[in-house]
């Protein structure tokens, strides 16, 4: 008869055998179990791995770490994702069907106090990223289009497989914007997407498109953007603050340096990318090589985006 893949025998029902040594789990209710006395109050008595007080000790910043990258990667694993897209984007630029109330609260604050410069600054800002809409609409277009559906019905369920055609799964910041954008582009043909959330005391929380056993949250920066890469096929990049430019100018360095073998590097709207980043000048001033200019290309539509990411998206599907 075969052996199962761990090797050990199965009982006739087909269940693997007790084993011998109690689980984490166990010990930990075990340990519940035992009389209050002085010593069991104590939190010298607690499990270390059950001892909340005691993993945020400095001394267990590298366990911490540890489990920081050990957690999404287990969880992903478990449910078979294995490549996807990265869309980055600004958290700012508010959904179509907000951005009519969105403009009108700051423009009338501005109006009720036209000395003052910061609510003058806010409306001006406003107004600058509610032009920016378009690109909420393109983020989520082109992430139904990568999670299996051109022309998704309304509503979600449409996807076969909750990782599309491709097998590849949209993965995001996690937060509002056009991170939600992408997002809410899977939801709509019923894929699966990933947020990677972090820590923040402003601006950062999960949307409400992510898929809930796939939306974690971080402490360490670092770990955030070792999983952004982990999977990547693709990198698609949409107007943005520093944030943005920080996770941009991490994958455009691992390309350079080859860190990291070449992938589809897509920066939505020229316009924006050339007047806040010069990059010819860096290739003037021989910092960079013109042909690092190759790493990444100028988009303007789902569709032209999706012209460049799904022959990619093929090849990495024919050779699973």
């Amino acid at each position: 008869m075969a052996q199962p893949p761990s090797g050990r025998k199965r009982s006739p029902q087909g269940e693997p055998p007790a084993r011998a040594l109690p689980s984490a789990e166990e010990d930990r209710r075990h340990s519940s179990l035992d009389p209050e006395t002085p010593q069991t109050r104590s939190p010298a008595y607690r499990l270390g791995f059950a001892d909340p007080d005691f993993l945020l000790r400095d001394e267990l910043r590298p366990s911490r770490l540890q489990l920081e990258y050990l957690k999404p990667e287990i969880l992903q694993r478990d449910r078979g994702i294995t490549n996807t897209v990265v869309m980055f984007g600004s958290a700012r630029i508010p959904a179509p069907e907000n951005a009519a109330a969105f403009l009108a609260e700051a423009e009338q604050a501005a109006a009720r106090n036209p000395g003052d410069q910061p609510a003058l600054e806010r409306a001006r800002a406003a107004r600058a990223l509610v032009e920016k809409g378009r690109f909420y609409d393109e983020a989520r277009r082109l992430a139904q289009m990568i999670s299996g559906s051109l022309d998704p019905p309304a509503g979600s369920g449409s996807c076969r497989s909750p990782h599309g055609p491709y097998r590849v799964v949209v993965v995001t910041g996690g937060g509002p914007g056009i991170m939600e954008a992408a997002n809410r582009g899977a939801y709509d043909v019923g894929a699966e997407s990933v947020g990677l959330n972090i820590v923040l005391p402003f601006e950062q929380r999960p949307n409400a498109y992510i898929t809930p056993h796939l939306c974690f949250n971080f402490h360490y920066f670092a770990l955030r953007k070792l999983h952004f890469m982990m999977r990547a096929v693709a990198l698609v990049v949409f107007p943005g603050g520093f944030g943005t430019l920080d996770e941009l100018f991490e994958v455009l360095t691992l390309i350079q340096t080859r860190k990291i073998k070449p992938i589809p590097v897509l920066l939505f709207g020229q316009d924006y990318w050339e007047r806040i980043i010069n990059f010819p000048a860096l290739v003037e001033e021989g910092v960079i090589n013109r042909s690092d200019l190759e790493i990444f290309s100028y988009v303007e539509t789902a569709e032209s985006a999706w012209a460049i990411l799904e022959p990619a998206l093929k090849a990495y599907a024919r050779r699973r």
